[in-house]
């Protein structure tokens, strides 16, 4: 902000839910560690061309999950962990398989060895697009055509795109009774949340609000 205060947001993923015991027992020692804590919020539907709220806590019905502070504290956590060494600001500029060590051998952008690994997991699909050429004059980390299978594999991965738009208020919004809320009859829109009302979230300046908004993936297609 212009005084030099720093406002956080979620951007990525509002929340999580659980759906089998197994995760519920881990996300229950997570809850234990205060790394995440439940969400108890009303939440509703906000029908655009009724101009009026609806469905009221229809959404409330499961369990939500968030980080505390943020939705990161759960990676942050699990980068402390024995046996976990974190390496940040390293761009991986290639992947070979390796056939006789059975392990991928992964190269930085400047061409030092990061080492030997049994598995890598990859958070989006530029690993092998070329869109990775467009950031960085590089080819693609992965070459596809030396993996036909994981090419095929590649293209059936779905990408839905779309824009989040950060908020931040001085006061509450008063006209809303809710603290999260999906958005019916809307090409552009698709759900909002308060942010600020998650649990362990601190509000600068105080009775401040932020809330995140994020499009519908059929309006985020058309920028």
């Amino acid at each position: 902000m212009d005084d030099g205060t720093e406002l956080r947001f979620d951007h990525g993923a509002p929340y999580f839910t659980v759906s089998s015991d197994e995760v519920a027992r881990v996300v229950s020692g997570w809850e234990a560690r205060g790394l995440v804590a439940e969400w108890k919020a009303m939440f509703a539907c906000f029908d655009r061309e009724a101009g009026k709220f609806r469905d009221f806590d229809k959404e409330g019905t499961t369990k939500k999950y968030v980080g505390v502070p943020g939705m990161n504290s759960i990676c942050k956590s699990l980068c402390l962990e024995d046996g976990v060494v974190a390496r940040f600001g390293v761009t991986v500029g290639k992947m070979d398989w390796l056939q006789n060590g059975s392990s991928w051998s992964l190269t930085s952008l400047d061409g030092k060895d990061l080492g030997n690994f049994d598995y890598v997991v990859a958070t989006d699909k530029n690993v092998a697009s070329h869109k990775f050429s467009g950031l960085t004059g590089r080819p693609p980390p992965l070459d596809l055509s030396v993996f036909p299978n994981l090419s095929t594999m590649f293209q059936d991965i779905p990408v839905r795109p779309c824009f989040a738009l950060m908020l931040a208020f001085s006061e509450p919004l008063a006209m809303v009774p809710v603290q999260g809320f999906s958005f019916y009859n809307s090409d552009s829109l698709s759900w909002a949340f308060c942010d600020s009302s998650k649990p362990g979230r601190v509000c600068l300046p105080p009775n401040s609000q932020s809330w995140v908004l994020r499009s519908t993936a059929e309006y985020a297609s058309k920028g």
